[in-house]
C-alpha cells in the first residue's frame, strides 16, 4: 500500500511591478514554515498568472497555502473568492499572514471569509439593480446604452462601400485606425445585406 503523501505549507508570492522584490516575501513565507515558495515574477498588470495555477494544480487535500497579504494574492474580492474556492475544492487551506481574520484553519477565519463572500454577493446584487434601473430609465427617455461606436454612420457607409468595391479590409480598418475585427463585424451586418441588395435592384 502506497504512503498518504503528509500535507505540505506552501507559500505564493507576487511581485506588482517589475521594480519590487520577491525576496522579501519568500523569507517571510519560510520563516512561517512554508517548504515550497511558488514565485510570481511577472506584473501584477498581466492576467496570466502562471505560477498560480500551477499550485492550484498541484496543491493536495490538507495542504496549507499562505501569502504575505491578500493582495499579493488577489487583485480584487471576486478573484479572492475564486481562487479561495479553487483551493476549497481540492481540500486545502488558506492563511494570510499579514491579515489574521483571512485563516481558513480556523473557524473564526472560515466565518469571517463567508461574511465576506455574502457581502461581495450583496455588491453585485446592488450594481445588477442599479444597472437595470439605468438601462430602463434610458429606454424611457428614448437614449441609447451601450459603447460608443467606433466609426460615425458616415464612416460606416462609406467602409461597406470600399468593402463592397473589393477593398480589402485590412487596407480599410488602417485607414480609419480600426482593428481588422470591426470592419469585419460592419460588413457582415444585416444592414450591409439590405443596403447591397437595394443597390442590385436599382441598377
Amino acid at each position: 500500500m502506497s504512503a498518504i503523501p503528509l500535507p505540505r505549507t506552501l507559500g505564493y508570492a507576487r511581485v506588482s511591478t517589475d521594480s519590487q522584490a520577491l525576496a522579501p516575501q519568500v523569507e517571510s513565507l519560510k520563516a512561517a514554515g512554508a517548504g515550497q515558495v511558488f514565485r510570481e515574477t511577472a506584473s501584477g498588470a498581466k492576467r496570466d498568472r502562471a505560477q498560480l495555477t500551477r499550485l492550484l494544480r498541484e496543491v493536495r487535500p490538507g495542504d496549507v497555502v499562505l501569502v504575505t497579504r491578500l493582495d499579493r494574492l488577489a487583485r480584487s474580492t471576486r478573484d479572492l473568492l475564486n481562487v479561495l474556492g479553487a483551493l476549497a475544492d481540492k481540500g486545502a487551506a488558506f492563511r494570510s499572514l499579514g491579515d489574521p481574520w483571512a485563516d481558513t484553519t480556523s473557524p473564526h477565519g472560515r466565518l469571517m471569509l463567508t461574511v465576506l463572500a455574502g457581502l461581495a454577493e450583496f455588491e453585485r446584487e446592488l450594481i445588477r439593480a442599479r444597472t437595470g434601473e439605468g438601462r430602463a430609465r434610458a429606454k424611457a427617455e428614448g437614449r441609447k446604452m451601450g459603447r460608443k461606436p467606433k466609426l460615425t454612420p458616415h464612416q460606416q457607409r462609406e467602409a461597406r462601400e470600399r468593402r463592397e468595391e473589393g477593398e480589402s479590409i485590412t487596407a480599410i480598418a488602417r485607414s480609419y485606425a480600426v482593428h481588422h475585427s470591426t470592419i469585419s463585424r460592419l460588413c457582415l451586418t444585416p444592414h450591409s445585406k439590405v443596403a447591397a441588395a437595394a443597390r442590385v435592384r436599382l441598377f
